[in-house]
């Protein structure tokens, strides 16, 4: 019979996982969360997460206590699952770290972990299709009942998938709001640039063009944006003389 309260749990976590549009998005706190999701659906004592946090490497981690993910992925300098996954692009499959291979593969981190009671550990990239985004690495304890294989590795990566949409949907999503916010304010800036046209072009019985030259001119002499000229001019707080600045009133 099939474990229908985890499979709940399983969709409720990818749900939220993908759910990233929102101002105040965080990703150090969204990928911690996503490292605590890890560490309750595998039966993990901690994971972690690298990954580029605005041009440099951050990490994101989840467990208790919260310092033993920091502690394993800071071991990795001399390498790791973590470091061996963000090299490659590729899953690292769960190791056992009371067998040789790994003591001599990662022998810090194998160590290190193995003195936390770590008894295996396995990483899966963040990838949004050729995009590397980072590594999910997880920890299970010694007392884990194994063993630990393809299942486990399977359901991490679909987390990390999940994160990796999320991210992305995230920065696609800011780069929207960027994008609205300045076509919004080149718009402000054109209305505003033509109401000012029109009244000087009323007020001087000339074309709109002229009125645009004096407006550029006297932005362009005063070292000022035209928009500013142009709202000084709606507000009636340039007088003519200023910005003509010495130049004859057009016939």
């Amino acid at each position: 019979m099939r474990d229908r309260s985890s499979e709940l749990r399983l969709a409720q976590v990818l749900v939220e996982t993908t759910n990233t549009l929102d101002d105040d998005f965080d990703p150090e706190h969204y990928l911690s969360r996503v490292a605590s999701h890890c560490v309750e659906l595998l039966d993990a004592s901690a994971a972690g997460v690298v990954f580029d946090g605005a041009g440099a490497p951050a990490l994101a981690t989840g467990g208790h206590p919260r310092d033993l993910a920091l502690d394993l992925l800071g071991a990795q300098r001399s390498g790791g699952p973590c470091v061996e996954s963000l090299g490659t692009g590729l899953p690292v499959p769960p190791v056992r770290l009371s067998a040789a291979e790994p003591a001599e593969r990662w022998p810090e981190f194998t160590a290190l972990a193995r003195r936390h009671g770590i008894g295996v550990t396995y990483a899966v990239p963040l990838r949004q299709r050729e995009t590397l985004l980072g590594a999910l690495n997880i920890f299970v304890p010694e007392t884990s009942r194994g063993p630990y294989a393809d299942g486990e590795l399977r359901l991490a990566q679909s987390i990390a998938d999940a994160a990796a949409v999320g991210l992305h949907n995230h920065r696609a999503y800011t780069e929207y709001r960027t994008l609205t916010t300045q076509l919004q304010t080149a718009l402000t800036s054109r209305v505003r640039i033509e109401q000012a046209k029109g009244i000087l072009a009323e007020r001087w019985h000339t074309g709109v063009d002229e009125a645009f030259d004096t407006l550029r001119r006297y932005a362009r002499r005063e070292r000022l944006v035209i928009d500013m000229v142009a709202t000084e001019v709606i507000k009636g707080s340039l007088d003519d003389a200023a910005l003509r600045g010495g130049w004859s009133e057009p016939s």
